[in-house]
C-alpha cells in the first residue's frame, strides 16, 4: 500500500488523488445573472446537497483570495440567486461548451446554443432542456483555503414529466452524468442492487 502525506504533495498532486477517488461528482450547472442582468452559464463539479427535507445545495469555486474567482460565483454572492440545472446524457455536449473562458457578461448561453426558459422565483434563466431545475437563494458562503462554498436555499423546482412515476421523481429515469478524473465523465447507470437498510 503506497501512503502519501497531504502536506508534503503540492496543490496539483492533491487535486489529483482528491478528483480521482472523489467519484462520480455531480455536476452543477449553474445560471446566474450579474447585477446588470448578463447571464451566465457554468458547470461546477464540486457540488451535492447539504439539507434535503429543508432542500439546501452547495456547490465550491475558486475563492477571490485565489486570485481567480468565476463569474457565476461573483454573481450568486451579489444578487443572491442562480439556479441549479441537472445535466443529464443529452445535454453533455452543451454543458462541456459553457466551461469556456469567455469575456465577463458574454453569454454562455448563446455561445453554446443553450435554449433559456424563465425561472419562477429568481431573475436568472433556466436551462430550458434540463430535466430538474432548482431555484435557490443564497443561504450563505464560506470560504476554505483557496475554495468559496455558495450554499443555496432551493425555492423552487422545475421538473421534466419524462423523469416521473405517478408524481414523484424516479432516479432510474434521470440519467446524470458524473465527472471523473481528468477529462472524463460517467452516466449513472443502476447495478441489481438495492438498498436493504
Amino acid at each position: 500500500m503506497n501512503e502519501f502525506d497531504a502536506q508534503e504533495l503540492d496543490p496539483d498532486e492533491n487535486a489529483r488523488i482528491i478528483k480521482s477517488v472523489v467519484t462520480p461528482r455531480p455536476i452543477a450547472w449553474i445560471s446566474t445573472v450579474d447585477e446588470h442582468g448578463s447571464e451566465n452559464l457554468a458547470p461546477f463539479s464540486s457540488y451535492n446537497y447539504v439539507g434535503s427535507g429543508q432542500p439546501v445545495v452547495v456547490f465550491n469555486s475558486p475563492s477571490e483570495a485565489s486570485g481567480r474567482m468565476k463569474d457565476t460565483a461573483r454573481n450568486a454572492l451579489e444578487t443572491e440567486e442562480f439556479a441549479v440545472n441537472v445535466v443529464t446524457e443529452r445535454l453533455i455536449a452543451e454543458m462541456d461548451r459553457t466551461s469556456a473562458s469567455l469575456p465577463a457578461g458574454e453569454s454562455e448561453f448563446e455561445y453554446a446554443d443553450v435554449e433559456r426558459a424563465d425561472c419562477r422565483k429568481i431573475a436568472p434563466p433556466r436551462v430550458a432542456d434540463a430535466v430538474v431545475t432548482m431555484e435557490c437563494t443564497l443561504y450563505d458562503a464560506i470560504e476554505v483555503y483557496e475554495k468559496l462554498m455558495i450554499l443555496g436555499d432551493v425555492q423552487h423546482y422545475h421538473v421534466s414529466d419524462d423523469v416521473l412515476t405517478d408524481g414523484k421523481v424516479e432516479s432510474r429515469k434521470v440519467d446524470t452524468v458524473g465527472r471523473l478524473g481528468g477529462p472524463y465523465y460517467t452516466v449513472g447507470d443502476p447495478i441489481e442492487f438495492e438498498r436493504q437498510f
